[in-house]
Order: structure tokens, then sequence, then C-alpha cells
């Protein structure tokens, strides 16, 4: 069962959700509100773990920034879906570069919503046009300047072979090619860019056009 938390301003929106979610069987929502703050408060009051995905707006009505407001959930502990109307490329991609594991549009068939939950609640990255267009063409990402090693390495690891697997590929060590993916990490956090994990490196890998989508493995941290 996925728990999730609904964050956002307005109750027609929260109530269809949660509703969604009974009816599907596989989610339970464990928190309904209208801000952050309140979602933190709540975390703090009832402990235990955080929930597994927050799907939350992107604009709301307390004054917040999207970008704080990411960052203060995924500080948390909670991957972050953004379900939004998607007609804000610029806060989107705000979103996606303060850590936002994806978006998804209002206007989405309720279904596609529920999956795109099931998907960040697995760990997995998500593709979809609201990502796409978000993220084509846009220069905002700033360039981590990476080497040609350093973008073959990536791109290779993003697509979801170990690093054992890439260094055999590439014709290198496997020590070379973990130093490369920590340099990769490295030159992204230095521009702003989440690089933690390894799904964190394939969206910056989207982003930069290194590869074209779809989840790798866990393989090697």
């Amino acid at each position: 069962m996925t728990r999730v938390a609904l964050i956002d301003d307005h109750e027609s929106v929260r109530l269809g959700l949660q509703a969604a979610c009974a009816r599907a069987g596989t989610t339970r929502v464990v928190f309904s509100g209208s801000t952050v703050r309140a979602y933190l408060r709540w975390h703090a009051e009832n402990g235990g773990a955080p929930a597994d995905v927050i799907v939350l707006d992107l604009t709301l009505g307390d004054g917040t920034t999207v970008t704080e407001n990411v960052q203060r959930l995924v500080a948390d502990g909670s991957p972050v879906l953004i379900h939004s109307v998607a007609d804000r490329p610029t806060a989107v991609r705000e979103a996606l570069a303060a850590g936002a594991a994806g978006v998804i549009s209002k206007a989405s068939r309720i279904d596609d919503v529920l999956a795109a939950i099931r998907t960040i609640a697995a760990g997995e990255a998500l593709d979809n046009i609201e990502w796409a267009s978000a993220v084509e063409g846009d220069r905002a990402f700033a360039d981590a300047q990476l080497s040609k090693r350093e973008r073959d390495v990536l791109r290779l690891y993003a697509a979801g072979l170990p690093l054992k697997a890439v260094a055999e590929r590439l014709g290198i060590a496997y020590s070379t090619a973990k130093e490369n993916i920590t340099r990769v990490r490295v030159k992204y956090v230095d521009v702003g860019r989440p690089a933690r994990t390894k799904i964190d490196l394939l969206h910056r890998a989207m982003e930069d056009g290194l590869v074209t989508g779809g989840a790798g493995g866990d393989g090697d941290r």
C-alpha cells in the first residue's frame, strides 16, 4: 500500500484525488492539506516514516515558492510529484531543478495520475509529456560542463547498467568509471542540480539529452 500525502490549496482537487486513491485500493492518503508547513507539522507530531509520495500543487496560496516547498519535502524524506495545470514551464522547471521526481498535469486522466504515483513510489523516473515539455530545449538548466568520458559513463549508467558493466563497455577500469560518476555528481551539484541518487542522475541525463527516458536499475550507488 503506497502512502500518499496531498498538498493543494484547492479542496475539491484533494477530495477528488483522495476518492480515486481509495477506489484504487493500492494507495492510502495519510495526509491532505493546503500547505507544506501543515504536512511537516503533521509528520513531526505523528512520527513514523514520511509519505511514500507527496502530490504537490505547483503554486500554493500561502506565499511560498515551489523551490522552497519541494526542497523542504525532499529533505523530509519524500519524493515529490508536481500535480499542476503545467502551463507555467518556468515554474515546472524550477520544481524539477529543486528535486521534484516528476510532473503530471491536472488535465490528465485520474488513472494516469495514479500510475505516476506508483512509478515514483517504486523509485522509477517519470517520463511523460509534461516532463519533456518542461525540459526540451531549455537552457535554464545550468551546463555542468561534463567531459566526453563523463558523458559516456553517465549515459550508460543512467540507462541502467551497473558501473562494472559500464567500465567493461567503455574499456576502462571500474575505479575509473566510479571516479567519473563521482565527478559527474559533484559537477551537477556545483551548478545547483541534485545528483545524490541514481534516479537523480537519470533525470539530469534526461534533461541534457543523454538518454531518452525510462528508469535504470539500482546498479552500483
